[in-house]
C-alpha cells in the first residue's frame, strides 16, 4: 500500500523510461511520501506484443472484416508464423538471447511485409553496423509490421511511442477529447485498463498522478482517469507534465475536471507536496490546507487557477535523486527504427536521465518558449551534486548510461561535470544537447571525451546568419563550422537540428541553408541530423509578437488547448514543399552520398541556384579563431604519467645532455625531447596540473612560473614539444 501512485500512460519511448516520475519518486522520498511508479505504456506494449495480445489483434480485424489491403492480408496469412516468433523477437530487442541475431539476419527467417521495402535502399549502411545492430533493425521492421496491422486494422490511432497524438495536438476545443472518451474502449484501451486495474488494486494509492510529457500521452490518461472516477472516485487524480505545462495554461473548460481532480503546471515537486499533505490529510488544521502552487481546480462549477502558497519552489540540489525503482527495467525494448546514429541513441538503450541545469542558460530563442518556467527559470547544479547523483544511479539501475535532457547544457558545467567525472574515475556514457557556441574549443571537446561523452545535439536551425540572427540564437554558421569541427575531431559524434519556414525565410535562403548542410556533411564535421518546419507556439517571443516577425496568427476560442498556432507569413510562400527534398537530401549526406548532385535534384519543382560558394564551411575551417589563451585558462593533464629518460645526444661534434619524456596514449606514444631544465619544469607542471591533483593551474600561474625561470613563454608554448604535449593530454580549457 503506497500514498501515491505515479504513472506515465501511454505511449512514449519503447527503450527507456520518461524521467517524470522517477524525479518525482525521489523527491517524495526525501519528504517520506510514500509512493509507487509505473510506466503504463511499456506495460500495455509487452502485452499488446504477446502471443495472446497479438492473437487478439487478429481475430478482432477478422470479426471487424477490416483486413482489406494487400499489406494486411499478408500480414494475417502469416499469423502463424508472426505469433510463433513474436515473444523471441521481443526479448532479443530487451537484451536477451544475442546470440538469436545471427537467425534474425538470416533472409528467409522473419516474415516480412511493407517496412522491409526500403531494406534493398539501406543495405549498405549495414556495413558499418555490426551483426546486433542490424538484426535489431531487422526485428524494429518486424515490429513496425505488425504495427501498421493494428493501425489498419484495429486502431488507427495507435503508434509505439504516442497514442490518439491528434486528439491533444493543438486541441483548443476539447470537444472531440470529450466525444471519444464518451465511446467504447478500444482493444487497446481494454488492455491498458486491465493492468491499471490491477495496479491500483495492489498499490491502493490516495493520489493517483499522471505524468503527460506529449500530446500522444494525453487520451490514455483521461481514458485511465474516467474509469478511476466511475469506479473509484474516493481516489483524487491529479494531471502534470510536459503537456499541460505548454499547452493547457489557459484552460476554462470544466468539463475537464469530470475526469480529473487537479491539473498542476510547471516544477511538479511544491505542486504534489501540497497536494499529497492535502490528500492525506484533508482537515483545516492541516497547515497546508487550502493553499495550491500552480494548480487548476473546479470550484463552483467554474476553473480555478490558485497559486496561494507562500512556499517557493524546491531548488534543484534539495529535489533528491531520481528513482528508478518499481520500473520494469529489464523489460524496455530497444528498437532500431532507422540507420541516423542519433535516433538510434533515442531508441536503442535504456539511459539514466539527469538534468544538469533547469532552464535554459540562453533564453533569448525567438521559437522558444521562453516566457515559461521551465526554460525561463536557469538553476545550475553543482557538479559535485550531479556526480554523486550517478554514481546513486549506477548502483541503483546498473546501467552507467546518462542522458542529460538539458534545454542546452551549460559549457562552463560540462567541464565541471567532466573535470569530477575523471578525477572520480568513474566510466560512464553520456550526451547532451548544447548551444554550438565558441566556448567548444578543441581541448574542451577532448576533456568531455575524456569523461565518457558520446554525443551532442544542438540547434544549427536555418543555415543563415541573417535568420540565426533574428532566432537570436548567438551564433554564425562559421561558428557552428568550427565547433561540430571540434567534436568531431574528439570523436564525439554531433547531430544538428534544423529548421525550415521560418518567418521572413526566402526560397533562396532555404536553398542556401541545404547547401551549407550539405557541405557541413561533405567535410565531415556533422553526422547527423533532421529538418523540421518551424512551428509558432504561443508562448515564444514570436507568439507573443508576432506583428514584429510579419506573420498572422490565426487565433481560436480557446477552452482546452493553446500551444502551436496556425498562422500566415509575410512572404506568402508554402515552405511545406521543401520537405521531401530537405529529408531525401539529408538521408543520403547523412551516408556519405549525393554530395555531387545538384541541389535541383532533390526536388521535383523549380529551385534558384544557391548563392554560398562552394568551398564556404571549407574556409571557415581554415580560419582559426583566437589563438591568444586567456589567463584564466586552465591548465589540466589528462595523460599518463610519461617515461623519463637521460640521454646525451651529440650534434656537430658538441654533446649535450637531453631529457626523452615518452608519453604512452591509447592510440600510440608521443615523445617530447627537453634540455634537463625544461624538462624538470614540464614534469613538475603536470603534477600539479593533473586533472587528480585537486584545483587545476591557471594558465597566467603556468606562465609566471616559466617566465621566472627562463624568461618570455611565448616561443616555448607554440613550440613543437608543447604541441606534443598537447597531443599526450595536456588542455588549456
Amino acid at each position: 500500500m503506497q500514498d501515491l501512485l505515479l504513472l506515465t500512460p501511454p505511449f512514449t519511448q519503447l527503450n527507456t523510461p520518461y524521467p517524470a516520475t522517477a524525479y518525482l519518486t525521489g523527491f517524495l522520498k526525501t519528504k517520506g511520501i510514500s509512493s509507487f511508479q509505473m510506466d503504463l505504456g511499456l506495460e500495455v506494449i509487452l502485452v499488446l506484443f504477446s502471443k495472446k495480445g497479438m492473437a487478439g489483434v487478429f481475430d478482432l480485424a477478422v470479426d471487424q472484416k477490416t483486413i482489406v489491403s494487400a499489406n494486411s492480408r499478408r500480414i494475417y496469412t502469416l499469423r502463424e508464423k508472426y505469433l510463433q516468433v513474436l515473444e523471441d523477437v521481443v526479448q532479443f530487442l530487451q537484451g536477451k538471447n544475442q546470440t538469436f541475431a545471427r537467425l534474425l539476419c538470416t533472409e528467409n527467417f522473419l516474415p516480412r511485409a511493407s517496412r522491409f521495402e526500403t531494406l534493398d535502399d539501406m543495405e549498405y549502411a549495414f556495413g558499418l553496423m555490426g551483426m546486433q545492430d542490424k538484426a535489431k533493425h531487422y526485428a524494429t521492421l518486424f515490429l513496425e509490421d505488425l504495427s501498421d496491422f493494428i493501425i489498419e486494422c484495429v486502431d488507427p490511432d495507435f503508434g509505439f511511442s504516442r497514442y490518439a497524438e491528434r486528439l491533444g495536438q493543438s486541441a483548443n476545443s476539447f470537444d472531440e477529447l470529450y466525444d471519444q472518451l464518451n465511446s467504447e474502449p478500444t482493444y487497446i484501451d481494454r488492455i491498458t485498463l486491465s493492468i491499471f486495474k490491477k495496479t491500483l488494486a495492489e498499490v491502493k494509492p490516495k493520489l493517483v498522478c499522471f505524468s503527460v510529457p506529449f500530446p500522444g500521452n494525453l487520451y490514455s490518461a483521461f481514458r485511465c482517469a474516467q474509469w478511476l472516477k466511475q469506479h473509484r472516485p474516493e481516489i483524487k487524480i491529479a494531471m502534470g507534465g510536459g503537456f499541460p505545462n505548454t499547452e493547457l495554461r489557459s484552460l476554462k473548460d470544466p468539463r475537464v475536471f469530470e475526469f480529473v481532480d487537479y491539473i498542476t503546471l510547471d516544477d511538479g515537486e511544491m505542486p504534489i507536496e501540497l497536494l499529497a499533505t492535502q490528500v492525506l490529510d484533508p482537515s483545516p488544521s492541516n497547515p497546508n490546507f487550502g493553499l495550491y502552487k500552480r494548480t487548476f481546480l473546479l470550484q463552483d462549477g467554474e476553473v480555478v487557477f490558485k497559486n496561494n502558497s507562500p512556499k517557493p519552489d524546491y531548488k534543484q540540489q534539495d529535489v533528491g535523486t531520481p528513482d528508478y525503482s518499481d520500473l520494469l527495467l529489464t523489460q524496455y525494448i530497444s528498437v532500431i527504427e532507422m540507420t541516423n546514429p542519433m535516433h538510434s541513441l533515442w531508441s536503442d538503450g535504456r539511459w539514466n536521465k539527469l538534468t544538469m541545469a533547469h532552464g535554459c542558460y540562453w533564453g533569448k530563442c525567438t521559437f522558444c518558449d521562453v516566457s515559461l518556467d521551465y526554460i525561463k527559470i536557469y538553476e545550475p547544479i553543482a557538479a559535485r551534486t550531479l556526480v554523486n547523483r550517478m554514481e546513486e544511479l549506477i548502483l541503483q539501475t546498473g546501467t552507467n548510461g546518462f542522458h542529460f535532457v538539458d534545454e542546452a547544457a551549460p559549457p562552463a558545467l560540462m567541464r565541471a561535470l567532466a573535470l569530477e567525472i575523471i578525477r572520480r574515475k568513474l566510466t560512464v556514457t553520456w550526451w547532451t544537447n548544447i548551444r554550438f557556441e565558441k566556448s567548444f574549443t578543441l581541448d574542451l571537446c577532448r576533456l568531455l571525451k575524456e569523461s565518457g561523452c558520446i554525443a551532442v545535439s544542438g540547434g544549427l536551425e536555418v543555415a543563415s546568419d541573417r535568420l540565426l540572427k533574428l532566432i537570436d540564437k548567438g551564433v554564425t554558421v562559421a561558428q557552428v563550422a568550427r565547433v561540430t569541427r571540434n567534436f568531431t575531431e574528439s570523436h564525439i559524434m554531433v547531430h544538428a537540428y534544423l529548421m525550415y519556414g521560418y518567418p521572413t525565410q526566402t526560397v533562396q535562403e532555404t536553398v542556401d541553408s541545404l547547401e551549407m548542410v550539405r557541405q557541413l556533411f561533405e567535410e565531415g564535421i556533422i553526422q547527423s541530423g533532421f529538418w523540421h518546419q518551424f512551428a509558432l507556439t504561443a508562448h515564444s517571443p514570436i507568439g507573443l509578437n508576432p506583428d514584429a516577425y510579419h506573420i498572422v496568427p490565426h487565433k481560436k476560442e480557446i477552452n482546452f488547448a493553446d500551444n502551436e498556432v496556425a498562422f500566415s507569413d509575410s512572404t506568402g510562400i508554402d515552405h511545406s514543399k521543401f520537405s521531401f527534398g530537405l529529408k531525401k537530401s539529408l538521408f543520403n549526406f547523412m551516408h556519405g552520398i549525393g554530395f555531387e548532385m545538384k541541389l535541383q535534384e532533390w526536388f521535383d519543382f523549380k529551385i534558384p541556384r544557391t548563392a554560398i560558394a562552394r568551398d564556404f564551411i571549407a574556409t571557415c575551417l581554415a580560419l582559426d579563431d583566437d589563438i591568444l589563451t586567456k589567463p584564466t585558462a586552465k591548465i589540466v593533464w589528462i595523460g599518463a604519467e610519461p617515461e623519463v629518460s637521460l640521454q646525451t645526444r651529440t650534434k656537430k661534434g658538441k654533446s649535450k645532455q637531453v631529457m626523452v619524456l615518452t608519453f604512452h596514449t591509447p592510440e600510440g606514444e608521443d615523445q617530447v625531447v627537453l634540455d634537463q631544465e625544461r624538462g624538470d619544469w614540464v614534469l613538475a607542471m603536470i603534477k600539479q596540473s593533473s586533472v587528480h591533483a585537486g584545483k587545476p593551474l591557471t594558465f597566467a600561474e603556468v606562465k609566471g612560473g616559466y617566465e621566472s625561470l627562463f624568461g618570455d613563454m611565448a616561443p616555448f608554448w607554440y613550440s613543437k614539444p608543447v604541441y606534443s604535449l598537447r597531443e599526450a593530454g595536456l588542455l588549456v580549457i
